[in-house]
């Protein structure tokens, strides 16, 4: 099904929010849509591995928070575990590297840019809780939809 933000945007107005500016996406499918997965990151991605790894991703986008800390979070090797596990997209609140490898491997990923390093110690993360930035909250379960004019989160289906 082909859909575009704009219009759900013009048409759903009251049951969306729009994710601030800055966010570009990064990866090789233009469209993403799914139900919202959380997860909340301190710099290292190991956590992140495990889900796009080990998790079916039918239907389902993953919004990662790292607070906007300065280390790549999703590379070539992530995108392929999402894109192996049908994640439709990944939404990050921060940044990602290998941008070269990635744009043919058809899952989105929104970020806000690329940085070359990757943070090594590893910590833990929390999923599935209530995450907020670029002036969205996003929740479990939620219903996103991410195109070339940007990333949309509505509490339900819409389309």
């Amino acid at each position: 099904m082909t859909f575009f933000t704009a219009d759900i945007c013009d048409e759903h107005s009251e049951k969306v929010a729009v994710l601030g500016p800055g966010y570009s996406n990064f990866g090789g499918a233009t469209h993403c849509q799914g139900e919202v997965v959380t997860i909340k990151l301190d710099k290292n991605n190991t956590d992140l591995i495990g889900l796009l790894r080990d998790e079916d991703g039918t239907g389902k986008v993953v919004v990662v928070d790292v607070d906007q800390e300065y280390y790549a979070v999703v590379g070539e090797n992530l995108m392929k575990f999402a894109d192996q596990n049908n994640f439709s997209g990944i939404v990050i609140n921060g940044y990602i590297r290998d941008t070269f490898q990635i744009k043919d491997i058809p899952v989105a990923l929104f970020a806000l840019g690329t940085c070359s390093r990757k943070s090594i110690p590893v910590t833990s993360g929390e999923r599935g809780i209530d995450l907020s930035f670029g002036g969205v909250e996003f929740k479990q379960g939620d219903y996103l939809y991410g195109d070339t004019d940007g990333v949309i989160v509505a509490a339900e289906k819409i389309v």
